[in-house]
């Protein structure tokens, strides 16, 4: 008996206030995003999990749950695209790992590396509402790294890790183009050394599976194993691709190695919606309020209500900018985008069940079902009006801010 009270004391004192509780948000309007808005809804939260949702004549609230009240309640938002966490606020070379540049490709580089839970960024975003973030390498090399799936809280990367490689991030284009004399200096040779690496795994791949002795976590090939999981579809290649003619340099890419494509970036995707639906490639678009210069140049603030019309899979991310503010907020991204014709509740979607699908994440994320994660917003208003402010987020059951942001 000593001793199982030992161990419930200690839980607790390392628990604190980090550990999931049964917890209710009752809110004058829930967004679900897996049906209609519910008018007066209830989400029940017990060990982390939603385990009743409903109108709150439906759901009873057991004595003693603490409720938390809202205006308007959704789901924990869903950043689709973004470098927090390596690049962080400070802007300065030591808060910079999203991208290395000793090399064109280093598909073997590991977010989770280089992740930084406690950065400051990821306290910013946690406390507007965000609390999947979809995160990695970023733009400026042809292949660059890897990406996780985080949720934004805990203070470890194993802590807060949901999904440890979730895309292998590319680019094509300006951007991704070396200095004069380096390797890649024009389009055609970034697309020539993508072949051919992508040839040698599937070259390497073939080889081993006749030789039962090869050991497949050999480090001396990190590289070829990232290669050999987007060949098998296993981890999709995500490609930043603003230009058209860049755009469907990645679609052919897909159609010779029959791999899962993600278009990434894609300021131009509005002259190529029909190209884009039939190769059935999911686009994580720019934010829309990105500087529209550069390969941004022809960048629209209509483009996410174009692919929207046009049936094409799509979500909106915060993504990598040099400069400061060092990330956007996907929040005031949709409402941009919705002011410029995407439909309100797709507006919703595209950061939360929409970004969740895209980055594989759906069961888990994204909406207010039974089963999944406790991830919840609460607001004072509308969360698309510029009036309104998050009054509250919960990550797995855990208030994690009660701030009025």
């Amino acid at each position: 008996m000593n001793t199982r009270i030992l161990f419930l004391v200690a839980g607790l004192l390392f628990c604190g206030q980090a550990c999931a509780q049964d917890l209710a948000i009752r809110a004058e309007k829930l967004h679900t995003m897996h049906g209609a808005a519910i008018d007066d809804g209830v989400v029940l939260i017990q060990a982390g999990k939603i385990t009743a949702m409903g109108s709150a004549q439906q759901v009873r609230i057991p004595q003693g749950v603490e409720v938390l009240q809202a205006k308007v309640a959704t789901p924990g938002l869903v950043d689709a695209r973004s470098v927090v966490g390596l690049a962080g606020y400070m802007n300065q070379p030591h808060d910079q790992d999203q991208l290395e540049t000793s090399s064109p490709l280093q598909p073997q580089l590991r977010a989770m590396d280089a992740y930084n839970p406690r950065e400051t960024l990821v306290q910013w975003l946690r406390e507007l509402g965000v609390t999947t973030l979809h995160t990695g390498h970023g733009p400026g090399s042809l292949l660059s790294g890897q990406t996780m799936v985080v949720k934004t809280r805990g203070n470890t990367v194993e802590a807060a890790l949901i999904k440890p490689q979730a895309m292998l991030a590319a680019e094509l284009g300006p951007g991704a183009l070396a200095e004069r004399g380096k390797s890649p200096g024009t389009r055609a040779k970034q697309m020539a050394m993508l072949r051919s690496l992508l040839l040698k795994a599937r070259a390497q791949d073939d080889a081993g599976k006749g030789n039962k002795e090869k050991d497949p976590a050999d480090a001396s090939e990190l590289d070829m194993q990232a290669m050999r999981a987007v060949l098998a579809r296993q981890m999709p290649l995500m490609v930043t691709a603003w230009k058209a003619q860049d755009i469907m340099s990645a679609l052919r890419l897909k159609q010779e190695f029959n791999i899962d494509l993600i278009l990434d970036g894609a300021a131009e995707s509005y002259l190529l919606l029909e190209a884009i639906k039939q190769a059935d490639v999911p686009v994580i678009l720019h934010p829309p309020m990105a500087r529209q210069h550069g390969e941004l140049e022809n960048a629209s603030f209509t483009t996410a209500a174009q692919l929207h019309q046009a049936g094409i899979r799509f979500a909106l991310q915060s993504g990598y900018e040099a400069y400061v503010p060092k990330t956007r907020v996907v929040l005031w991204e949709a409402a941009i985008a919705a002011a410029h014709g995407l439909p309100q509740e797709a507006a919703l979607a595209s950061i939360t069940i929409d970004a969740a699908r895209i980055i594989g994440m759906e069961q888990r994320v994204g909406s207010l079902e039974v089963g999944k994660d406790g991830d919840v917003v609460l607001f004072d208003g509308d969360p698309l009006e510029y009036t309104s402010h998050v009054t509250g987020v919960v990550i797995d059951g855990v208030v994690v801010s009660r701030e009025r942001r």
